[in-house]
């Protein structure tokens, strides 16, 4: 297919007005059944540098689909998204180039790069000075992936969503800045005049922020001839149904198909004229004719929190619903478009700017509209802290939720070796709330109008955040070193307290502590009946810093006091000159779990209704803890309960202090102390004591790495007690102490799981020690291989010669440490001693040697069969006192429904024979799951954290 060359030679002359401008031609035809494009391309591409140029390197992106291997499948699993991996071959994507020249038709040698296979380099036949320009020709075809990998490709309806679809040059700024794709949606190329003919089906409708220059049709066909000048962001959509709609503006026109249920026509188009005014005010004029805004742009960078609950529940006008969406998405997109910084390495700026106008948009139009929405004027709701917040505060608190918590990373860490939930929220708010602060600090709107500056100045230019550094550091003579150094470039906290306060008859003495080791400034406030009477920033607080200031009518001192710095802990920023020790702060009792307030030492009562064995049956109760929304340091839970079948007060509580560790491979330890009392058989009951020490590591520098190590120090003392109804007999060691040495190495991926397990016990009458290791692959071909070894001996046994209470057990582990969530522990049959957990033995058919008093050893092992049906088979040798090794063996069908959480055991052949042919075969069938919520909320928070 060729161009249309009159429609080319007057978009040429209308574009060599500009000197030296890159650009690309570009005719592609769309097959819809094959989901192939053919594409002929041609790329002129201008040497902007002051080096000489042999090789040029091309982004490729759409071959990040070809394979298993490629950057973006590792992505994947590294997030333990299975979809691409199970994904079948026709579903995946790839780039096929069939011919590549330069403008004297010399074929140019090109080749993937090994580690990046979606990055072409091309070798020129003659150098490229500087200020040149090299022209080459390329024919390829695509063939796109399905769009449930990353948003993009072709719909199930087999309409076409495409972005970073053709190829493209990379930037040059005297190092070659090329990188994979990872479904970050950060492509960086530079800016270049584009001239598109796109052929496709008649029944299909284009959308596109280039200009339509021309459309001809054939019969089945149809042919649109697009350009646009100084362009990077190219999304095409081909769909059978538009649901876009356009709002011309007197600033720009925006397409649009956000939902936008409850909101009428004449409102949509009121909402779109105030978000194009607002944008065009304080970020400057949009340099294109048009702004494209999908709902799968806001899908992949929503408004996250109590905005995305269901509309029946959602407690924010439709209006402001979707005013915000619109809003958010319009900034993300105007930025891309227009600031051509790196984004996977300066992303902190564009995202800041972001936030820093969506924070500024909501204050100047919704000042008074609340964090929980319409909720907070509801009884009861009210009377929550959380009800006092507004809207911007969810900014600091998703921040503070990675920062409490040691998982925040530098503003500068390549985007890439972000967490999920760094690089979708809490960076992004950092950035946002971090130039607020810097905004406060510097004050007199130096920092909006630098930012219009900085946009307006290197508007579609190759630029980079060190220029807006030093251009709003020439706007303030006060010194913002600490911005640049210690907020972005560094994941220190900010952390302040006020030591002390004295006072004489004329004046007072404040004494202030940085607990931490940076320099950032801090805001004092002096109040008087609660209302503020002054604001000074106080800078260079380095350790303490005291300063004497005139007596007036303050009556209380109050660092932060309007929370525009992301503090770490704002619980001692107060003191008061007519208080006692600890500020005065009362104590406050919240029904359910509330934000945190520093006024108040909080306790949270939180009503519990729960099932936790069979012998206590339902339990009713509520529990007194003080953890936050957001987590601290110390923690404590009192849980008192009536089980509702045992007829008694049971119940746990715990109280533990966690300390967070920067920039090293220990990355927290542990002190608790917990205790427990609850039934473990019927009129039975334990009394479980234990104080802990235990320290957690990973890699101080690679925090997407799934790798972790885990020590756990810990005494338990054990008391157990039988009651007239009990039909356990009487028991042999019914009090005893353990003390408990377990480490674990994991590195718990997708594809390759391995595991570690070292135990050490040491009693009055026992002493043993154990090794387990587990390994699991998930092949190309989709198919898991799970092996686990386990080996233990006792290194000394004195426990009674007729009691396997303490042994090594083959299929179901006595559970003397109470660690299982065993729902009937005691049970010797029923469904409840179905139940299996793999522990020690692994085994899953109940041979005639149980427990082994000596030492044992085990293997177990499974293979997919079909989908989520696997075989297993386990052997080992168990050996007891007096009595020679036995050699144990079993097999049968694993249906893995989830894996590690629901799974079910059919025992088919084994030492006891045939099992499946054995009478009241449905009691051997072993099950194995859990109804722990903290262990079900893990398989959301490995995705993200």
């Amino acid at each position: 297919m060729k161009l249309n060359y009159v429609l080319l030679i007057n978009l040429f002359l209308w574009s060599a007005l500009v000197f030296g401008q890159n650009s690309i031609d570009l005719s592609a035809s769309v097959d819809v059944y094959t989901k192939t494009v053919k594409i002929n391309q041609r790329i002129v591409y201008q040497n902007e540098s002051n080096d000489t140029l042999t090789t040029i390197y091309l982004s490729n992106w759409n071959n990040a689909y070809s394979t298993k291997k490629t950057p973006l499948a590792k992505r994947f699993t590294e997030e333990f998204n299975d979809k691409f991996h199970f994904a079948k071959s026709e579903q995946r994507g790839f780039t096929l180039i069939t011919k590549m020249h330069d403008e004297a038709n010399n074929e140019l040698e090109h080749s993937a790069l090994k580690e990046h296979p979606d990055i072409i380099k091309v070798d020129l036949k003659k150098p490229l000075f500087p200020n040149e320009s090299y022209d080459i020709t390329l024919s390829y075809n695509l063939v796109l992936p399905d769009d449930s990998f990353t948003g993009y490709g072709i719909t199930p309806e087999k309409d076409f969503d495409l972005k970073y679809w053709y190829i493209t040059p990379s930037v040059y700024n005297g190092k070659w800045q090329y990188y994979s794709n990872k479904n970050l949606d950060d492509l960086y190329i530079p800016e270049a005049d584009l001239t598109f003919q796109i052929e496709f089906p008649l029944n299909y409708q284009l959308i596109s922020e280039l200009n339509t220059i021309d459309i001809k049709q054939t019969k089945e066909n149809q042919t649109f001839y697009l350009h646009g000048k100084n362009r990077v962001n190219t999304h095409l959509i081909l769909t059978k149904f538009s649901n876009f709609k356009f709002v011309q503006t007197d600033n720009f026109t925006i397409f649009s198909d956000l939902s936008n249920e409850g909101v009428t026509a004449q409102e949509k188009a009121i909402i779109t004229d105030k978000i194009t005014r607002f944008i065009t005010e304080h970020l400057g004029e949009y340099p294109h004719e048009r702004l494209l805004i999908t709902k799968n742009d806001y899908k992949k960078d929503p408004l996250y929190g109590l905005n995305q609950l269901p509309n029946f529940i959602r407690p924010f006008p439709d209006n402001f619903q979707y005013e915000l969406k619109l809003l958010k998405t319009a900034l993300n997109n105007y930025l891309e478009n227009t600031l051509l910084i790196n984004p996977r390495k300066d992303y902190w700026l564009r995202d800041g700017i972001q936030i820093y106008f969506l924070m500024k948009y909501v204050e100047i139009y919704y000042p008074d509209t609340k964090l929980l929405g319409t909720l907070a004027n509801v009884w009861g709701v009210r009377s929550f802290h959380a009800a006092d917040l507004d809207y911007n505060d969810q900014f600091t608190l998703f921040f503070m939720q990675m920062a409490r918590t040691n998982r925040d990373q530098p503003l500068t860490m390549s985007k890439d070796s972000l967490l999920k939930f760094n690089a979708n929220i809490a960076g992004k708010y950092k950035a946002g709330i971090g130039l607020r602060y810097l905004d406060d600090f510097i004050n007199e709107d130096i920092m909006e109008n630098s930012i219009s500056e900085y946009l307006k100045t290197n508007q579609l230019k190759i630029t980079n955040s060190e220029r807006f550094e030093n251009l709003i550091k020439s706007k303030t003579s006060k010194d913002i070193n600490w911005f640049f150094k210690d907020y972005v470039d560094s994941r220190t906290k900010i952390d302040f307290k006020i030591k002390d306060v004295e006072q004489t008859e004329d004046s007072v003495t404040i004494t202030i502590k940085n607990k931490r080791k940076n320099n950032m400034p801090v805001s004092l406030f002096s109040l008087s009946n609660d209302s503020i009477t002054s604001k000074s920033w106080i800078e260079n607080v380095s350790g303490l810093k005291t300063f004497t200031i005139p007596k007036d009518s303050t009556d209380k001192f109050v660092l932060n006091y309007d929370n525009t710095i992301p503090e770490f802990n704002l619980r001692d920023n107060y003191r008061s000159l007519n208080g006692f020790f600890l500020n005065n702060k009362p104590f406050q009792f919240r029904l359910i779990k509330d934000v945190e307030d520093p006024n108040y030492n909080q306790v949270f009562i939180m009503p519990q209704v729960e099932f936790r064995n069979i012998y206590d049956g339902l339990t009713l109760g509520a529990k007194f803890y003080n953890k936050t929304v957001l987590r601290k340091k110390l923690n404590y839970k009192i849980s008192p309960v009536y089980a509702t079948k045992s007829r008694s007060i049971t119940g746990s509580s715990n109280i533990f202090y966690t300390h967070f560790i920067e920039d090293t491979d220990l990355f927290n330890i542990t002190y608790g102390l917990f205790a427990k009392y609850n039934s473990f058989a019927e009129d039975s009951f334990v009394t479980i004591l234990t104080p802990s020490l235990s320290l957690f590591f990973r890699d101080k520098d690679d925090y997407r790495s799934d790798k972790s190590k885990f020590l756990n120090l810990r005494f338990l003392s054990i008391s157990r007690e039988v009651g007239e109804n009990a039909i356990i007999d009487d028991l042999l060691e019914p009090d005893y102490s353990v003390f408990n040495i377990r480490y674990i190495s994991s590195n718990p991926g997708l594809v390759n799981f391995n595991k570690w397990y070292y135990d050490v016990q040491f009693a009055k009458k026992f002493g043993k020690i154990s090794l387990n290791y587990e390994y699991r692959k998930l092949s190309e071909s989709n198919r898991q291989f799970n092996l686990r070894l386990f080996a233990g001996t006792f290194l000394y046994n004195r426990t009674e010669a007729d009691s396997d209470y303490f042994s090594f057990a083959l299929d179901r582990p006595t559970d003397y440490l109470f660690d299982y969530n065993y729902l009937g522990r005691s049970e010797s049959s029923g469904i409840f001693s179905q139940q299996i957990i793999i522990a020690e033995g692994g085994f899953k058919s109940k041979l005639e040697t149980p427990f082994a008093n000596q030492w044992m050893t085990t293997a177990n092992v499974s293979t997919t069969i079909w989908k989520y049906i696997e075989a297993y088979g386990d052997i080992g040798l168990v050996k007891n006192k007096g009595l020679n090794p036995a050699f144990v063996y079993d097999s049968g069908l694993k249906l893995d429904l989830v894996t590690d959480y629901f799974e079910l055991y059919f025992p088919i052949y084994s030492n006891l024979g045939w099992e499946i042919g054995q009478p009241n075969y449905d009691q051997k069938i072993r099950i194995k799951f859990t109804v722990d919520p903290q262990a079900l909320l893990g398989l959301f928070r490995r995705k993200w954290y």
